[in-house]
């Protein structure tokens, strides 16, 4: 289980009994008898018990009653959590331990109950159990809640060699954390039922505000993950058919997402990989009660921003016309597995959340990352339901055809009564540069466009990096573990060779000014984007004081970008992120599968339509 304690003086972790306690009258705690093991000793001051394999008798109080078949369907981990009322004084043991009786409970409990259980030790996924062969019921009793304060003074590594907050000490106890905790991982909330916490506000990506370290940032892994902690849902299956945190807010119509807090946690400590062992190995909250969430991070309106010519680049998720039906006939060589949608039903629902986003941004021109490398078909039919839900033919779309041999592609869609195409696009590939390699990169899309209002022209380049998810290895491109990922050494070339043809006027538009967008896949202080910087180009995310447009292993950070040339930086009047999809849970996306309840789904509004948040460029051209 936790194969090494790495240990943190910057850190404190605080344990006191505290208020709390039940209603129902309390019996005194007669003295243990004969042959009683107490549960600390069971525990012990290591990982694992030193009785395991061994039967013992134990006394304590139920703390968490989350039994199978009983009263409480709502919380079924197949037992109940059992706590010693006198506290032994030692810090490094446990007072609590978790007694499984798997699906026919040996006798029915409930939190309150003072009881005593004769049983097997036995470790479970690293959390110390007793598989009880008798459990009595001997009166009642209270026991208050533990305070626990985050991030925790040492961290240790899990059966995954990935770092964890150390609290061992309190595994099965009754804890409270009264601390506000910030929601930071909604990734599992629909398979898991399950939410990440951390102290000290969300949490960042290293290399969004750090220069790329290798030591520095194996320190951050460790630093946040002393921050970190899972609010469970207390139940041993996968997608329930509840999802008790998704809209467990103190405001109406409340919709969790990250960003947003929840204040003294209460519940039982456990250590486990989550519903049937299927999940992360880490500490878990199980609650007792449903807990309640602060709305501090609210869902967006329709983005506000200056300027009298908006772009934006948005990243729509694999948006293919084909139906994924298994069969790899999708690609321009019509021998790619296809992506996206998986029936009929789904694209129909993907279609028209995209189209709702790509209305409310109100945009001129939009690039559009993740198209299907088709012909036209895809963006032709994204066009197409945007005109009929404004009921205008306002927008057309830039016809590549098929570009390169890739199954995605970038694409751009305009308004057709503000602006007009200034020539022909631009392809830049291997063939343009050797240091932009398009077997991994998409090709970047330059575009002229030009203001009809004014005359004024400049060109818009979209692009899609390379991502950090697979290997680049073979292309002697190792992940350096400096933060930066796979592959960022083919980005970095590949960003270098954007910047100098950029410079070139690709789109012989006669004019300088140059907008760069897309998914770069690189965080703001990555090579990549030092690249481009180093070449004249001016992020425009700079001037944030936290961007962020996507959330990764509960981390936010800045991958999709808008640089200009120099030309063009006192025309730009602002520069947003539109928060609608990095920090909404994905269960409210288009897909169905796994039982999803599919009324979740609301095509009116554009929260989640993707995973990536839409970057969105207001202007005022002068030339």
């Amino acid at each position: 289980m936790k194969i090494l304690t790495l240990l943190f003086t910057a850190f404190a972790i605080v344990a006191c009994s505290s208020g709390g306690g039940s209603s129902t009258p309390v019996t005194p705690a007669p003295p243990p008898p004969s042959g009683v093991t107490p549960i600390s000793t069971v525990q012990g001051s290591g990982n694992t018990s030193p009785f395991e394999g061994q039967s013992v008798t134990v006394v304590g109080v139920v703390t968490g009653d989350f039994q199978d078949n009983d009263a409480d369907p709502a919380r079924n981990l197949g037992g109940f959590y059992l706590q010693q009322e006198i506290a032994d004084n030692d810090p490094a043991t446990s007072e609590g331990i978790f007694i499984f009786d798997g699906n026919s409970a040996t006798r029915n409990v409930d939190v309150g109950d003072r009881v005593e259980v004769s049983g097997v030790v036995s470790e479970f996924f690293g959390e110390t159990q007793i598989a009880p062969t008798s459990v009595t019921r001997t009166g009642s009793g209270s026991v208050p809640p533990t305070d626990v304060n985050l991030p925790s003074p040492a961290v240790v590594l899990n059966a995954d060699g990935d770092p964890v907050a150390e609290l061992e000490q309190f595994e099965g106890m009754l804890v409270r954390f009264p601390q506000k905790l910030t929601v930071t991982n909604l990734r599992f909330l629909e398979q898991f039922g399950e939410a990440g916490l951390s102290a000290n506000g969300r949490l960042l990506q290293y290399t969004n505000s750090n220069a790329p370290d290798a030591a520095a940032y194996a320190a951050h892994k460790e630093a946040i993950a002393a921050r970190q902690i899972v609010l469970d849902d207390g139940l041993r299956s996968s997608n329930p058919a509840n999802i008790l945190h998704l809209a467990a807010g103190s405001s109406a119509g409340y919709s969790i997402r990250t960003g947003d807090s929840i204040t003294a946690a209460t519940g039982n400590l456990r250590y486990a990989k989550g519903s049937g062992g299927s999940g992360i190995e880490t500490w878990r909250i199980m609650p007792r009660e449903a807990p309640v969430f602060d709305d501090d991070n609210p869902r967006p309106p329709a983005p506000g921003i200056a300027g009298s010519t908006r772009v934006a680049s948005f990243n729509v998720l694999n948006f293919f016309s084909a139906v994924d039906t298994g069969q790899a006939i999708c690609g321009p060589q019509g021998n790619d597995n296809c992506r996206g949608a998986d029936s009929a039903e789904e694209l129909a629902r993907q279609l028209a959340k995209t189209v709702t986003a790509l209305e409310m941004m109100d945009a001129q021109i939009i690039g559009l990352i993740e198209l299907e490398n088709n012909a036209a078909e895809s963006i032709v039919m994204l066009v197409d339901a945007l005109n009929s839900k404004i009921g205008a033919n306002d927008y057309a779309f830039v016809n590549t055809g098929t570009i390169n041999d890739d199954a995605i592609k970038t694409g751009f869609i305009y308004n057709t009564g503000a602006v007009r195409l200034a020539g022909a696009f631009a392809i830049l590939d291997s063939s343009v540069d050797p240091r932009f390699a398009e077997s991994r990169n998409r090709p970047a899309l330059a575009q002229a466009f030009e203001i009809i209002s004014s005359g004024a022209v400049f060109s818009v380049v979209v692009n899609h990096f390379k991502s950090k998810g697979s290997s680049c290895d073979n292309d002697g491109d190792p992940n350096t573990s400096d933060g930066q990922g796979n592959c960022n050494q083919t980005r970095t070339n590949a960003a270098a060779a954007l910047a100098d043809w950029v410079a070139t006027d690709p789109t012989g538009s006669g004019d300088h000014d140059y907008l760069v967008i897309g998914d770069l896949n690189a965080y703001l202080m990555e090579d990549p984007l030092v690249a481009m910087r180093n070449a004249g180009l001016s992020n425009l995310l700079d001037s944030q004081a936290t961007p962020y447009s996507f959330v990764f292993d509960g981390q936010a950070g800045a991958l999709d970008h808008a640089l200009v040339s120099a030309s063009l930086v006192n025309q730009v009047a602002g520069v947003t992120e539109w928060h609608i999809n990095a920090d909404e849970p994905q269960l409210l996306d288009y897909n169905l599968e796994n039982g999803r309840d599919a009324t979740l789904f609301d095509a009116n509004v554009p929260y989640r339509a993707s995973d990536h948040d839409p970057v969105i460029i207001g202007l005022d051209l002068t030339n």
